[in-house]
């Protein structure tokens, strides 16, 4: 830890400025004046800690730039990343006012520049200005609040291209994913040559030494306190300049042609595999695809070689693949939740459908039982149409048809709904596939039999994960996965838009719940027996005196009452809700695919065109025209289209 306030630049004066202004809104003026006097700068290099969990709480700090890490440390003695701190927070204020020791270890993710405050100048100022003790003391309560939940990890400020297979040059990259950036703020690109220029020594970003580590640093404050992102353009190979990058990046994308072997490349040996502790900043792997590939393959040997926080597959020729990267940076990604509901799902497709026409861009997918199944048709990218045809052909036939003459296990084979999963993928991805290779990040959620809990899915057999997830327990056999027995999701979870709300990027959440009850009461005492039930079955339904559900149906409902006792709290969980009247429809009625379809599509005309200012904007819908009714329309093609001859995507596969 370096305290520096000697001869500190003018700049940090004004980001400090700047941070206090975002803090304290009105009091900032007075605070400031008092803080430029009394503060200590600090720089901590990353991996270095600012304070230990046990320790004397005698100072506050504020994060001027920078990324630190919040570690609590358990029982048995290890540690929890409990959350990430950014520019503009304060670290360390509750122990100035509790007097009790530092209720956490706090390490620095990256090289990072903060103010110093000593108690007794604290008081001071919280005497000075009353505003800044109701502002902290809000922040304090937010904190205690929250503290059991996990919370959002914040958008990163600097971001660190680094490419790690040869013949991939950056900057054309770089720049295009700036312009879909700036739809969230103010970006900026830097290079060695940008660094070179800004400090007027050329060669000075390839130079080695303290002179020019601090004047990069320095540089680099001065940039990020500007701007809401910041794209570093590291080398191919560990030079100065790309280990400086590395240093002062709160988040790493890994950008690979993914035709390349998967090896680690020598730069991840350098200057990845070997940094201090607690200062790896989050690496995402960016796997680049020629628009023309119909699927990914081998993400699943990537991902083995690297402890990544997440992957993207990128058709640098397609711009919508370019903006769905920015808005995972962004953490404004829009996430699709699928819920289970037997026939009643097909109504997923015609929301979906909607939400295509009017221009909204999902970049998650998940959901459970036939969410899940229609969920990973769409995370494919198919275009809508062919996506819809594939799903009526793997649905035509009754796939809770083949019942068990002997049902020891499961009232029903499972020989259909597995027929209908896997000739769905087949048809529409061309062979079997892992969830890893989906062009769009994909969930599904399954219960753990065995350990009595839900059970997220997010790589391994695409096939496999959906039959987990649709097997109603009772109805239809369960799945072995690691040693456990996996059924039907909605026995915990039917609608995860907990499990969206909590996925790395996402900021905005879409569900379509399937919900809806049609509460029928009983007009009868007691259950009759099963010959008087099936005597009553072989009467017209008019005249029928027992409206009883079927089996299949009873085992269905009562997977998902659950889930659906949560309904309200899910509910709020969601940004843009869906909940279409589908009470007239049963649960298994297969056949009426194309009509439940529909009622979808129309129930999310009208809901979308209802949408509120703020939902429009995080739909990224801002700039449109309001929703009309296009029912008559058909949905546009999202195919790739064909590369351009300057889109930067070469028969070479050279990023230029």
């Amino acid at each position: 830890m370096t305290n520096n306030d000697a001869g500190r630049p003018p700049h940090r004066d004004a980001l400090l400025a700047q941070q206090l202004t975002a803090l304290l809104g009105e009091a900032a003026p007075a605070a400031l004046g008092f803080l430029q006097q009394h503060v200590q700068w600090v720089e901590l290099a990353a991996g270095e800690v600012l304070m230990e969990q046990g320790a004397p709480g005698d100072s506050a700090y504020l994060c001027v730039s920078g990324r630190l890490r919040v570690y609590v440390r358990n029982e048995d003695g290890t540690q929890r990343m409990v959350r990430e701190m950014s520019r503009g927070e304060v670290i360390g204020e509750m122990s100035l006012y509790t007097g009790e020791p530092r209720s956490a270890t706090v390490v620095a993710l990256r090289n990072s520049v903060l103010v110093k405050l000593d108690k007794q100048h604290f008081d001071e100022l919280l005497a000075i200005s009353p505003q800044v003790s109701i502002t902290f003391t809000r922040q304090i309560i937010g904190r205690l609040q929250t503290e059991h939940l996990r919370l959002p990890v914040p958008a990163p400020v600097t971001i660190g291209m680094l490419p790690i297979t040869s013949g991939i040059a950056l900057d054309g990259f770089a720049r295009r994913l700036a312009e879909h950036l700036q739809r969230f703020g103010r970006v900026r690109v830097i290079d060695v040559a940008e660094i070179d220029r800004a400090l007027g020594e050329p060669g000075v970003a390839l130079s080695i030494g303290t002179q020019a580590d601090q004047s990069i640093a320095l540089a680099i404050d001065a940039i990020e306190a500007e701007h809401d992102f910041v794209l570093l353009v590291a080398h191919d190979n560990p030079t100065a300049w790309t280990r400086r990058c590395i240093s002062h990046s709160d988040e790493l994308l890994l950008i690979a042609d993914a035709a390349r072997p998967p090896a680690v490349h020598a730069i991840e040996q350098a200057c990845l595999i070997e940094r201090p502790a607690h200062s790896e900043a989050a690496e995402i792997l960016v796997l680049l695809h020629p628009s023309t590939l119909t699927t990914p393959r081998s993400t699943r040997e990537w991902l083995a070689r690297r402890a990544v926080a997440g992957h993207v597959h990128v058709r640098p020729d397609l711009e919508r693949d370019v903006a769905r990267l920015a808005r995972l940076i962004a953490r404004k990604a829009v996430g699709l939740v699928f819920a289970g509901g037997g026939a009643r799902g097909f109504a997923h497709l015609g929301i979906w459908r909607a939400l295509q026409e009017q221009g909204v861009e999902i970049d998650y997918m998940g959901g459970t039982s036939i969410g899940a199944v229609l969920a990973a048709l769409i995370a494919a990218d198919p275009p809508v149409k062919r996506a819809i045809d594939v799903a009526r052909r793997g649905f035509s036939t009754n796939p809770t048809g083949d019942f068990n003459w002997l049902p020891v296990l499961s009232l029903i084979k499972g020989r259909r709904v597995r027929a209908a999963i896997e000739t769905s993928v087949t048809e529409l991805i061309g062979a079997p596939i892992a969830i890893e290779d989906l062009w769009k990040t994909y969930f599904c959620v399954a219960t753990n039999y065995s350990q009595a809990r839900e059970q997220p899915i997010h790589s391994g057999d695409l096939a496999r994960a959906l039959l987990a997830s649709i097997a109603i327990p009772g109805a239809l056999p369960p799945v072995v996965h690691d040693g456990d027995l996996l059924c039907d999701g909605g026995t915990f979870n039917n609608f995860p838009v907990d499990l969206m709300r909590n996925m790395r990027g996402v900021g905005t959440v879409i569900g379509v719940d399937l919900g809806a009850r049609n509460p029928r009461r009983i007009e009868f005492d007691d259950v009759p027996g099963s010959l008087a039930l099936l005597r009553d079955r072989l009467r017209p339904r008019s005249k029928r005196r027992y409206r009883l559900p079927s089996l299949m149906a009873y085992l269905l409902n009562v997977t998902i009452l659950y889930s659906t006792s949560r309904q309200q709290q899910l509910r709020d969980l969601t940004d843009v809700y869906f909940s279409p009247p589908l009470q007239r429809v049963g649960l298994l009625q297969w056949s009426r695919f194309d009509e439940i379809v529909k009622q979808g599509y129309d129930y999310a005309i009208e809901v979308l065109g209802g949408l509120t200012d703020s939902q429009r904007a995080a739909l990224g819908l801002e700039n449109r025209t309001a929703v009309t009714d296009r029912r008559s329309q058909t949905a546009p093609d999202p195919r790739p289209a064909q590369p351009s001859p300057d889109s930067g995507y070469r028969a070479d596969r050279t990023i230029v």
